[in-house]
């Protein structure tokens, strides 16, 4: 009440009466005859008194909501990283740039994943490229290779193969591999990718003009839980949002169906995306058709179908081949001249490398090409001639491994190559022409597809799904259903009496997410036989689809295990409940993630309540619960799967025969697997589990909620009709549900994450090598500037129009002081801080100071004093005029037009004495005539100017005066009836009406009153006496 008292008092603007008055002023108490009038005033009082608190709130949300608006003005963009191994792309969307590629330093539209990490000095993109001829140790490339891997992966022992030049070390605490560059620097592979992700941000910012930190970034399509998360871990270090990891299979389809929405409808069209990149190949088949939402109707959708990859197959795999061959050529170049192995020679190797990759790119349109570095090693110069031929025969094997991912997704998708459409290249590899040679074989089609952007697909792709992530962005809805790739399951074990006293373990295991199920959802899986704390495990399922080297690769195929605490404490603190066992809530999100939101103990018990006890608010409370998630009517979501209702299962104390566990899906329905073990009871009816057919919402979180009555007592109150004490026991009766949190421990398995120290450490790195690279640019800058500054004035002293207002002593000493600070560039600057340089640069401009405000007075004299005469001439044109305006329909006063006078007099003075004086002092002295002066005069004269126009503008024309006889002169058509001999306007007939526009009639006036606009009361007085001296103008000009 006081806060609403409150917002009353500040709502009235003149104190607390109604009527406006101030509190110490009485108001007048009424009389007999007012006293209707004072009961609708008192409740018409009452009533605005009620909508000023509704108003006070409304003005508040408005307020708010705009608040939140200009928050959000600031960061509005979005932006996608395709991180590939080689090279990444950069995509953003903001407003009135919708999806645009981001353009790096260089102007290029592909950006280099390589970085030089140096003592003092980092490197990105092009210009750590070019570092990596100097400095191969320091210069790390293909670390996104190493994310996930433990020590012992082959991927590791493959990395340090291909680049002997690296030094990786070995973190015991979590078995992994880090770059050990020298003593002081150490870095791992997620703080590597770190900075690689806040230099795009930073490429991306520059683009946009604005901060961004949302982002969506690309993972390949094969990359398991850990790799993922490191990912993850790393846009943490870089500050970055991560709405989304989305596959780059994902996001190529997802830009292929977006530019091509008006071509897909209800028949299914299956799609198979090849993409060979640099470091691996992965094949996708994609369906895409227009699916029915209960939001949006008919929307398009793409459902990953089937996923085969090779992790090793790609352009870099050809690179090292080639890289290989021209280190074979040049030793044997060099036989016989007992000279160390070229392979031995990082910095020769580098040379190779990158003419390697040039040699690919070429032989991919030609027969044959010379391959020539100058200066390789020991300034010897290479040249070799390489055939396409050659090439292919040193890649055969390669080629061989082309078609293993086309069979591998044919094979999970269940499908044949005639159900296949079309085969659409992604990918810079695919460009060598034996790629697509035996692909085009292996598919069995006329043509390979190359209408799509093979390297920018896959950025456009995920940077649509973070403008459709993003609340700032409305876009047309496209539905994207991705597959798991591995599935996952739940493993236990618990006792089982097989005999009677005779006790046995039993394992059991329970798929949670199966291979090539969509993907984000949620599932839930329950124990019933647990009244004690108890462990669980959750691992990977059958990857007998991998071979037994990518098994390697893949890692730990143990994720976690849970340890639950506080499951016997819920047991003790509900003894009377009945047990509706230990629910485990599993969440896949849309990166792929799987995470456990929680553990829940439920129980449930059937409390008798009379309908006469029960409150308005246990109603009102009850309404709500069921608008928010307690009904259980049947919902759809947009990715196609649907929800199911929780089973109701048989408590875990007292029957101990009974099977124990049953999988509870969220999104995708499934039927529970039993324990084999034991004889299943009889399931009911209405099970949803095995039907699918209820839906009800599993994240009401209430820790007590009410249930419905059961079905069988549905199903008897309608069917048979029960007398009236049973009906009222029966509708008395209700299930309330108790929730009780069970305590939880994760126990990683696969790679342990980095603890939340460990996180802020890292971020901590890199947020300082930001700021040491910004304070470089910063010096780097000033010292330019300095530079710049001593060439640009040691120039300019010889320039004419320096010269005409500097005397030779002056440009003298300006000149010493320029060569001086030149040598102490020379000599100290490259040791000299920023601030340093930032002083010296502040001494030479005040030295110079004088000179060049000398110079820019004179250039800014003639437009300056053009535009005063010209201001001068019209201000006192227009002072003449106003004074020759009749009395009778002047508007200015004679003060108004003797302050005009006045200014204009004074300015007229204040110009011809100040140049007069400026004309006597040399040029080399400070001049007295500014240009600031010249503008403040200018403004003063248009200030007044400006006055009076405005005044004439808005004020209105003084009545005309009547005929002497004091009567109105007549309509036009009565005049003419009278013997008036006038013209009429062309068009206007004998009985037209009189003319009441007085805009159109006032333009008919003498030349000598200015046309005015009729405004506000009172005009239309004005205008009923007007008609009889406008008739007698318009006769005299028409005659």
């Amino acid at each position: 009440m006081e806060a609403r008292a409150g917002q009353q008092g500040r709502g009235r603007p003149r104190g607390a009466g109604s009527d406006g008055r101030g509190s110490n002023e009485r108001a007048p108490r009424p009389g007999p005859a007012s006293a209707r009038e004072a009961a609708e005033r008192g409740t018409m009082t009452a009533t605005v008194r009620r909508q000023r608190p509704r108003r006070l709130a409304c003005w508040a949300l408005m307020a708010v909501l705009l608040a939140d608006q200009l928050a959000l003005s600031d960061t509005l963009a979005v932006m996608s990283v395709d991180l590939g191994s080689e090279s990444m792309k950069v995509a953003i969307v903001k407003p009135g740039v919708p999806m645009e590629i981001v353009l790096n330093k260089e102007s290029r539209r592909k950006t280099p994943v390589i970085v030089t990490l140096k003592e003092n000095e980092r490197f990105f993109g092009d210009s750590a490229a070019s570092m990596a001829i100097k400095s191969p140790k320091a210069t790390l490339r293909y670390f996104q290779h190493l994310l996930g891997k433990q020590e012992d992966n082959p991927h590791v022992a493959l990395y340090r193969a291909r680049f002997p030049e690296h030094e990786l070390g070995f973190d015991p605490q979590r078995q992994t591999v880090y770059f050990q560059i020298s003593p002081q620097l150490q870095f791992s592979p997620e703080e590597v990718l770190g900075m690689v992700l806040n230099y795009s941000r930073s490429l991306a910012e520059d683009f946009a003009e604005q901060p961004i930190k949302d982002a969506v970034i690309t993972v390949p399509a094969f990359f398991n839980q850990a790799e993922r998360r490191a990912v993850l871990q790393a846009a943490r270090m870089a500050g970055l949002k991560v709405l989304q990891l989305i596959n780059d299979n994902t996001a190529t389809a997802l830009s292929y169906g977006v530019f091509r929405r008006k071509d897909i409808n209800t028949t299914a069209q299956n799609i198979m995306f090849y993409d060979m990149g640099s470091g691996s190949t992965v094949c996708t088949i994609v369906t895409y058709q227009t699916v029915k939402t209960k939001e949006a109707g008919m929307q398009p959708q793409l459902q990953i179908r089937g996923v085969g990859f090779d992790r090793t197959l790609g352009g870099l795999e050809m690179e090292l081949r080639l890289r290989e061959h021209l280190a074979g050529l040049f030793n044997e170049q060099r036989k016989g001249q007992r000279v160390k192995d070229v392979r031995e020679n990082p910095r020769a190797m580098a040379k190779l490398l990158r003419e390697a990759n040039r040699l690919k790119t070429v032989l991919s349109a030609n027969a044959d090409h010379m391959a020539q570095i100058e200066g390789l090693m020991d300034d010897v110069d290479f040249k070799a001639k390489v055939t396409r031929v050659e090439f292919e025969e040193l890649c055969a094997d390669l080629f061989e491994r082309v078609a293993r991912p086309v069979q591998q997704a044919l094979q999970s998708a269940e499908m044949n190559l005639d159900e296949i459409e079309q085969v659409i290249l992604v990918g810079g590899a695919t460009r060598v022409p034996k790629v697509q040679e035996v692909l085009l074989k292996a598919v069995g089609k006329e043509e390979l597809g190359k209408n799509i952007n093979a390297d920018e697909a896959a950025a456009m792709g995920a940077v649509y799904q973070a403008a459709a992530l993003s609340k700032a962005f409305k876009v047309k809805p496209f539905i994207v259903r991705d597959a798991v790739i591995y599935p996952i399951l739940v493993e236990f074990t618990r006792e089982v009496e097989e005999e009677p006293g005779v006790h046995s373990l039993k394992h059991n295991r329970r798929v949670l997410f199966s291979r090539m199920g969509p993907y984000p959802q949620r599932k839930v899986i329950t124990f019933n036989r647990y009244s004690h704390d108890f462990n669980f495990h959750v691992n990977y399922g059958d990857l007998g689809f991998l071979g037994p080297k990518d098994l390697r690769v893949f890692g730990s195929q143990n994720l976690t295990t849970v340890k639950l605490k506080g499951v016997g404490e819920s047991f003790k603190k509900y003894p009377d409940y009945e047990s509706k066992g230990i629910k485990a809530h599993f969440n896949l999100d849309e990166s792929g993630v799987l995470s456990l939101d929680r553990v829940e103990s439920v129980f449930e018990t059937l409390v008798e309540d009379s309908p006469e006890e029960e409150s308005t608010l246990t109603k009102l409370g009850n309404t709500i619960s069921s608008l928010f998630g307690g009904g259980t009517t049947p919902d759809t979501k947009e990715n196609g799967t649907d929800t199911i209702q929780e089973e109701e299962e048989s408590p875990a104390e007292g029957s101990k025969d009974e099977p124990g566990e049953q999988v509870e899906l969220k999104e995708e329905t499934e039927a529970p697997v039993e324990d084999t073990s034991q004889p299943s009871p009889p399931e009911p009816k209405g099970d949803a589990a095995a039907d699918g057919e209820k839906a009800t919402d599993k994240e009401n979180g209430g820790k007590s909620e009410a249930q419905k009555p059961n079905e069988k007592g549905e199903a008897e109150s309608e069917g048979i009709p029960l007398a009236p004490e049973e009906e009222k026991k029966q509708k008395s009766a209700r299930k309330q549900r108790m929730i009780e949190e069970v305590g939880v421990e994760l126990v990683v398995l696969d790679l342990p994450d980095l603890s939340e120290d460990e996180l802020a450490q890292s971020a901590q790195k890199l947020q300082d090598l930001t700021v040491r690279d910004l304070e470089k640019q910063e010096r780097e800058k000033a010292a330019n500037s300095l530079e710049a500054f001593i060439f640009e004035t040691q120039d300019k002293l010889y320039q004419p129009e320096y010269q005409e207002v500097s005397t030779t002593e002056q440009r003298e000493e300006i000149s010493g002081k320029l060569s001086a600070a030149s040598t102490w560039l020379e000599d100290e600057g490259f040791g000299a801080t920023t601030v340093m340089l930032k002083e010296k640069l502040a001494e030479l401009r005040k030295l110079c100071q004088g000179l060049f405000f000398r110079v820019e007075e004179r250039k800014k004299w003639p437009e300056r004093l053009s535009a005063l005469d010209s201001l001068l001439n019209h201000s006192s044109m227009f002072l003449k005029g106003a004074r020759l305006i009749p009395e009778m329909d002047q508007i200015f006063t004679e003060v108004e037009m003797t302050t005009l006078e006045k200014v204009i007099n004074e300015t007229w003075a204040w110009k011809n004495a100040t140049m007069a004086e400026q004309a006597k002092l040399p040029t080399t002295e400070k001049p007295v005539l500014l240009s600031k002066d010249i503008e403040a005069k200018m403004m003063a004269l248009d200030r007044e100017v400006q006055y009076l126009l405005n005044k004439a503008k808005f004020t209105k024309p003084r009545p005309r005066p009547k005929d002497k006889n004091g009567t109105r002169a007549e309509p036009p058509l009565n005049a003419s009836e009278q013997g008036e001999k006038v013209i009429r306007p062309p068009g206007r007939t004998e009985d037209a009406k009189p003319i009441s526009e007085p805009e159109k009639e006032t333009r008919s006036e003498p030349a000598d009153t200015e046309p005015l606009e009729l405004e506000g009361p009172g005009a239309e007085s004005e205008q009923k006496e007007e008609p009889t001296e406008q008739k007698r103008t318009l006769k005299n000009d028409e005659l």
